[in-house]
C-alpha cells in the first residue's frame, strides 16, 4: 500500500514557476515508477509525465517537454514535477500517481495502481 499526497499548488502569474511535491509513504517507494497527470474543469484528466523507479528515464507528454521537469529523491520518499513558464491552460487539479514496475513506460491512467488527492494549479493574471 502506497499513500501519496501532493502539495504545493496555488495562484501564480503566467509566466511564472510552481514545483510540485508529491510525499509517499511507505518502505517501498523506491520500487515504484511515480506519474503525474492532471485534469482541467470539463476536460478528462491527462498525463503530464512518468519517471522510472531510478529516476532515470523520464518521459513527458508533448505539450510539457521543455517547460516541466520531473524528478524524485528516494531517500526522501518525494517525487517533483518543476513548472516553468506556466500557462493560463496548465490551470488544472495536478496528481501524482504510482505505479508497480512492469518494464514498460507507464502513460495511461490504468498503469498506475495508487494516486494522490490532487493539488489545485491556477494560472491567473
Amino acid at each position: 500500500q502506497v499513500q501519496l499526497v501532493e502539495s504545493g499548488g496555488g495562484l501564480v502569474q503566467p509566466g511564472g514557476s510552481l514545483r510540485l511535491s508529491c510525499a509517499a509513504s511507505g518502505r517501498t517507494f523506491s520500487t515504484y515508477d511515480m506519474g503525474w497527470f492532471r485534469q482541467a474543469p470539463g476536460k478528462e484528466r491527462e498525463f503530464v509525465g512518468t519517471i522510472d523507479w531510478k529516476g532515470r528515464n523520464i518521459n513527458y507528454a508533448g505539450s510539457m517537454k521543455g517547460r516541466f521537469t520531473i524528478s524524485r529523491d528516494n531517500a526522501k520518499n518525494t517525487v517533483y514535477l518543476q513548472m516553468n513558464n506556466l500557462k493560463p491552460d496548465d490551470t488544472a487539479v495536478y496528481y501524482c500517481a504510482a505505479a508497480p514496475r512492469r518494464g514498460v513506460v507507464p502513460i495511461r491512467q490504468s498503469d498506475y495502481n495508487y494516486w494522490g488527492q490532487g493539488t489545485q494549479v491556477t494560472v491567473s493574471s
